[in-house]
């Protein structure tokens, strides 16, 4: 019999978050619309031109391990590749691009097209279908466009980003608009207060665009790419593209002058903004205010693109007035001159409280609705993104009824990012580092693929020539692995080895292995000092060394995780009654009967719940048996 519904699987929005959970689902066999209000704007960059960073691009490798798509269209658009920590641990080192923001868009917009059964359809929604569930209550079963038109499927994925009841701010001047040229979404923000979901308020902001002519460079100083930096995608290739500098330069005593004698005007401070903004990356009227002994802040001039002459002045986030923002720019180093291609502006917008949703982005509130993205309160391309994919990966489970995938905090950023929101909500505009993880050492970038992959692969998301590539590569690791540990230097030898490197001679015959696990040795050391020890791609030897030099360290990790696993299989009766458990705190029994964790183990990851908390619940359900 024919299937009644009009699409498997709708996705409302056509940002990254968007881009990513419609391709996998089309990707996971289900018919899948994709609505947006501009389908010449899909995985648009409203923000900053770049792509990773600290963080983020750990996000952006598990994406692509998963079969998702930003990586590609990432590398495809690329300007300029950096690796950021790179002397520092592996746990926090970091890919970021500079990226073309319209090749990007149209790269986006030509893998979309190229994906079997997705359908992309200009059009803004107003509201969403609801059916009854066979358990009672309402499930999600489509969505109402603005034209009154009904548009039925199995699943929904709002991604609606900034576009919810969206007002920006340049001084006094308030509109409505989703980004700058885009309106905003009036009636869906109404129809999902109605069906129960809590919305709150946030807000965010972008700097002016700067016109390139009217740029001393020659007063700043050059950044420029770096060559060996590896592509985002495993399986990928670097950029062809031309590759171009950043330029780096600074504020001022007289540019934060000019910005405090205008304060007044700044919407920010004189309370015609209400939404909360994020505390990690700050307007500079913010950084002025909230640091006032700071003599400088950088400013990172990031050109837009190979055809355009527009430059983002990263650091320089501001809404207020267009002649307050002419006269502080123009008392930094090589912006004397400076001519606006447009005004920076803040953006506040509605988002849903993400404690509402299951680990699978899956509304608690509506079943069969997921929401990724800043509607859940996030900031940023990347994190926006690798919530779309999973967002879109478990509408397609959902609707072809097969076991849901959640990912932990120890298997993913992605785990972690998923498992902080739901948990905790937020209460401002939520941004992924890699201080937020527990298990670092085991969520590298170099090892995304190993952790993600078969998880890609099993869904259906990594098609056979990649996994091909992937077991190869595997094959290659064990193989230097092994030979790497089992490489042994004589004695004479390793100590000459030692003397080159100018560290203390072991006096005895000593591995390779044992030389990596030394702070101050790098695979690098033995091919540039005449030891042959590793044949192999250098992202590989990277990999490696980091598994052996923090070997030990790892073990502890996994042995916690381990410990964790345990208290995982350990579940807490739906309907415990927390105050009735002896040991509990008043607060903690509240936040248990709020949240109602479903193992011992998410009784940790509730903020204020300490391990005293489950040891208490623990003899208490001992006791009751």
């Amino acid at each position: 019999m024919a299937d009644p519904r009009d699409f498997d699987v709708i996705v409302v929005g056509g940002g990254h978050a968007g881009c990513e959970a419609a391709a996998a689902a089309a990707g996971l066999g289900c018919r899948t619309l994709l609505v947006t209000l501009n389908p010449g704007l899909l995985g648009e960059m409203p923000c900053n031109p770049a792509v990773g960073g600290l963080g983020k691009s750990h996000l952006v490798k598990e994406i692509d391990a998963l079969g998702g798509v930003m990586a590609r269209v990432a590398d495809a658009s690329a300007i300029q590749y950096r690796r950021l920590n790179a002397r520092r641990g592996p746990a926090v080192r970091a890919t970021r691009v500079q990226s073309d923001r319209h090749l990007y868009v149209k790269t986006m917009i030509d893998l979309l097209a190229a994906v079997p059964g997705l359908t992309v359809r200009a059009a803004e929604v107003a509201g969403l279908v609801t059916e009854p569930a066979e358990t009672g209550g309402a499930v999600c079963a489509g969505v109402t466009l603005a034209d009154g038109a009904r548009i039925t499927a199995g699943a929904v994925v709002i991604t609606s980003g900034t576009y919810l009841r969206g007002l920006l701010h340049t001084g006094s001047h308030v509109r409505p608009g989703g980004i700058d040229g885009e309106p905003a979404v009036q009636a869906l923000s109404g129809a999902l207060s109605a069906l129960g979901f809590r919305l709150g308020r946030l807000k965010t902001g972008t700097p002016p665009r700067l016109l390139r002519q009217s740029i001393d460079f020659s007063r700043c100083t050059p950044q420029p790419g770096e060559d060996g930096v590896p592509p985002f995608s495993i399986f990928g290739r670097r950029s062809t593209l031309p590759q171009v500098p950043c330029h780096l330069t600074w504020t001022s005593e007289a540019t934060h002058g000019a910005i405090r004698a205008r304060l007044d005007s700044a919407p920010l401070f004189n309370g015609q903004i209400s939404g909360t903004g994020p505390r990690y990356c700050p307007s500079i009227e913010d950084k002025v205010v909230k640091f006032p002994d700071k003599a400088r802040h950088h400013v990172f001039l990031e050109p837009e693109g190979l055809t355009t002459d527009w430059i983002y002045p990263n650091g320089v986030s501001t809404s207020v007035p267009v002649d307050v923002q002419v006269a502080f720019l123009r008392t930094i180093d090589g912006l004397e001159h400076v001519e606006l291609a447009r005004p920076g502006y803040a953006v506040e917008y509605d988002f849903c409280d993400p404690r509402d949703l299951s680990h699978t982005l899956e509304s608690l509130v509506l079943p069969r609705c997921f929401l990724a993205g800043q509607i859940n309160g996030t900031s940023g391309y990347e994190e926006a993104a690798a919530q779309g994919l999973l967002a879109g990966i478990n509408a397609a489970l959902r609707v072809r009824e097969l076991d849901p995938l959640t990912v932990s905090r120890h298997e993913a950023y992605l785990g972690v990012m998923v498992d902080d929101l739901v948990t905790r909500g937020v209460d401002e505009p939520y941004r992924l580092f890699t201080s937020r993880a527990e298990h670092r050492l085991l969520l590298r970038e170099d090892n995304a693929a190993d952790r993600l992959m078969p998880v890609g692969r099993r869904l259906g998301l990594v098609g056979a020539a990649t996994w091909a590539r992937f077991e190869a590569m595997q094959g290659a690791r064990d193989a230097q692995t092994a030979a790497v540990r089992t490489r042994r230097l004589p004695e004479a030898e390793a100590d000459a080895f030692a003397d080159r490197l100018g560290i203390s001679r072991p006096h005895r015959a000593m591995t390779v292995a044992e030389f990596l696990r030394r702070p101050e040795v790098s695979w690098q050391d033995f091919g540039e000092h005449g030891v042959a020890a590793f044949d192999c791609d250098p992202a590989l030897a990277e990999t490696i060394e980091s598994d052996i030099k923090y070997e030990g360290y790892i073990q502890q990790q996994q042995q916690e995780i381990e410990r964790m696993r345990k208290l995982d299989r350990v579940p807490l009766p739906p309907q415990l009654r927390y105050e009735d458990v002896p040991g509990l705190r008043v607060e903690w029994a509240q936040k248990l009967t709020a949240r109602r964790p479903a193992t011992l183990g998410e009784v940790l990851s509730i903020p204020g719940l300490t391990s005293a908390a489950v040891v208490a619940l623990s003899i208490y359900l001992r006791l009751q048996k």
